[in-house]
């Protein structure tokens, strides 16, 4: 397509032959050509540097759009200057844009067809208006649909319980044949939600809805304008099923938190089998409250408050959602983290802290006064309908300080540039263009550490946020819009950081030396370059239409054995304190002896955290090709010796990007 920024060919033409250091033995390679390397028009994949061209000059491309368009003034020169920067740094991964950018940024769904969310990492939704109106009452699931459908986490909260009551739909009938778009799923849902709300608001049963799927292209049909490959309409009449059953039950008795939850969760697994996104989800709701405590002991009778064993088929989709509860700093921690010790759900997010402080280092400023809740990994605070943009930053491959405040620049651009956009969704462009939220990340946290000291990433740190306030006084007034309500955070990270070959956020890696274990489909056109190279690839034991392939990995610094529950959580709530205005995402990893700290933990950090998790340590070989495996020197070196360059890595397939909240807890 024509952008109406470029940079120029012979800009571009010192960066052709230039190996990018893409991290992990090859596993950066893997996960850049089948996660985010698009099928040009002559059926080839792009090279890094052309991939990094889309990006940036989509980038100005939307300055551009927005300056003309309001008469500020462009400066062809100045952003050409600008941009030969942004690319550099971004080709070298001092930084790089979330997922969705890499995947989205330069091409026709952002720059003609004007899908912005498409932009964006993550979103929140509340449901506290369902009982005010019609669309109120539907809206917060179609929001989750449309969102998921592309690629962005959702997180929500069941405060609508009980505020509209369920009723079944008349005898009388209407067909509403779905169009094979994105546009016509969504209105499926909107419709069949509708007919069992619409008596509450006139009076009157609606008809009952039936659906026509003829027009929705069949399974395995590429899908032209995001990429992806077609389901088909399986997973689309599983949801109205699961949907019409779930309401159903609940005739002439008012929505429960359960339901609501459930009506989500199913959503998410429309959206994950429909082979077209990945999605995540996040539930918030009352500590106290037990219905919301018990959502995943699927033996739980919500009703009747006892154990029945009628709830087990609700597993086929709880898993879509992370459960956290809302809690704050009178909250008594001793009850519920005896639940999360057991599999480390419900997380904990502490929207006291959320709603009053910025960075915890300063004093209470309330900007976050409106917040509702949280993105799916807990690292963006968000009002109702709000989405966020969190930019990756590497400080440990940063050749010095001065280096790395100048990549800041670069990083809280591509955020703020991201703000510019319009959704499809007029309550989000509402609160988008109020707010202007980003997510500066720092990412490697450990990595830097082990490097340097912390200390000298306090240092960091903290100019590196004040040199953020500054460009974002800077370009909020050349763009003339509001300064960014929060500007900073630490997400989770996962394949973006393996692009870059760092340690995830503030996390530490599983062991010293280990087996990182990859799956990819059978048909890939990427095998045969895997298999070429030495690597270990065998068929998948869980899915017979995958096989696995397996990268040796050598972590230089501290591993999760060396390190405690406190000191994990203890990083967590430094970052939160000198660096996230936003929030900070740590999965804290523990062992079985470590359980009872959870508790003292929440009591002794609740003035300095947000959000935080926690998950059991899998044993080693707890089930067969765990996604990580420790090995010895001996092993890792004989697996590195057997490899060999990587040749042909060229894919025939436009797979999906990112995977949101992409971590090993948080993706789904």
């Amino acid at each position: 397509m024509n952008l109406n920024f470029k940079l120029t060919d012979d800009f571009i033409e010192q960066y052709r032959d230039i190996d990018p250091q893409f991290g992990f033995n090859g596993l950066g390679l893997l996960t850049y050509y089948r996660t985010y390397s698009r099928l040009k028009p002559d059926g080839t994949n792009e090279q890094w540097y052309e991939t990094v061209r889309r990006v940036v000059e989509g980038c100005y491309s939307l300055q551009k759009e927005y300056i003309l368009n309001n008469e500020l003034g462009w400066n062809d020169y100045k952003a050409q200057h600008s941009a030969r920067e942004m690319y550099d740094r971004m080709f070298k991964m001092k930084f790089l844009p979330p997922g969705r950018m890499l995947w989205a940024l330069g091409t026709p769904i952002i720059h003609e067809k004007k899908v912005g969310q498409a932009l964006f990492n993550c979103a929140f939704v509340s449901t506290d208006l369902i009982g005010k109106s019609l669309d109120d009452a539907t809206r917060p699931f179609t929001f989750m649909m449309d969102m998921s459908m592309v690629g962005v986490g959702v997180g929500f909260d069941v405060e609508g319980a009980q505020s509209i009551q369920i009723h079944q739909p008349s005898d009388g009938e209407e067909t509403y044949i779905i169009p094979d778009t994105r546009e016509g799923w969504v209105e499926s849902l909107k419709r069949l939600l509708n007919s069992y709300f619409l008596q509450n608001f006139t009076g009157t049963p609606a008809n009952t809805i039936l659906f026509d799927y003829k027009n929705i292209r069949p399974a395995g049909q590429p899908i032209k304008g995001f990429g992806g490959i077609s389901s088909g309409a399986e997973p689309l009449k599983t949801l109205h099923k699961q949907v019409q059953k779930t309401l159903d039950q609940l005739d002439n008795q008012y929505l429960s938190i359960t339901a609501i939850t459930d009506i989500m969760n199913m959503i998410g697994q429309c959206v994950v089998a429909g082979n077209v996104r990945r999605t995540a989800q996040i539930a918030l709701g009352d500590v106290n409250n037990k219905e919301y405590r018990k959502l995943k002991d699927y033996q739980w009778d919500n009703d009747k408050q006892s154990y029945v064993g009628s709830m087990a088929h609700r597993a086929a989709y709880g898993w879509a959602s992370n459960n956290s509860v809302l809690v704050n700093t009178t909250t008594d921690f001793e009850d519920v983290a005896q639940q999360t010790a057991v599999n480390g759900e419900p997380g904990y997010i502490f929207m006291d802290n959320i709603r009053s402080h910025s960075r915890m280092c300063d004093p209470a400023d309330y900007k976050d006064i409106k917040a509702k809740g949280t993105n799916p990994c807990g690292e963006q605070s968000l009002e109702s309908y709000e989405l966020c943009c969190l930019v990756e930053t590497f400080p440990s491959k940063a050749e010095s300080k001065e280096d790395y405040m100048r990549t800041l620049k670069y990083a809280y651009m591509v955020g703020k540039t991201a703000t510019l956009v319009s959704t499809t969704w007029h309550q989000t462009n509402r609160v988008q263009k109020r707010n202007r939220r980003i997510g500066t990340s720092v990412t490697g946290i450990t990595n830097f550490i082990d490097n340097h000291s912390l200390d000298t990433l306090k240092n960091w740190l903290e100019d590196g946020y004040q040199e953020i306030q500054k460009w974002d006084e800077i370009y909020s007034s050349w763009l003339c819009v509001p300064k960014s309500k929060k500007t900073t955070s630490v997400k989770p990270s996962g394949t973006v950081s393996l692009l870059a070959g760092v340690n995830p956020g503030c996390h530490y890696p599983e062991f010293e030396f280990y087996i990182r274990r990859v799956r990819i489909a059978k048909t890939s056109s990427l095998l045969p370059a895997l298999e070429a190279a030495g690597l270990d690839v065998e068929e998948d034991k869980m899915d017979s239409s995958s096989a696995v392939v397996s990268f040796p990995v050598h972590n230089r610094g501290k591993c999760l054995k060396n390190v405690s529950i406190w000191e994990q959580v203890s990083l967590a709530a430094f970052l939160q304190t000198y660096w996230s205005d936003n929030q900070v995402s740590c999965t804290v990893t523990f062992k079985p002896e470590e359980s009872s700290q959870i508790a003292p933990i929440l009591d002794y950090f609740k003035y300095t955290l947000k959000s935080v998790s926690f998950l059991p340590k899998l044993e080693t070989g707890a089930y067969a090709q765990m996604p990580y495996e420790a090995i010895s020197k001996e092993k890792y070196e004989e697996l590195k010796k057997r490899m060999k360059p990587f040749q042909n890595m060229n894919s025939n397939e436009d797979v999906e990007p990112e995977k949101f909240c992409n971590n090993d807890v948080c993706t789904v």
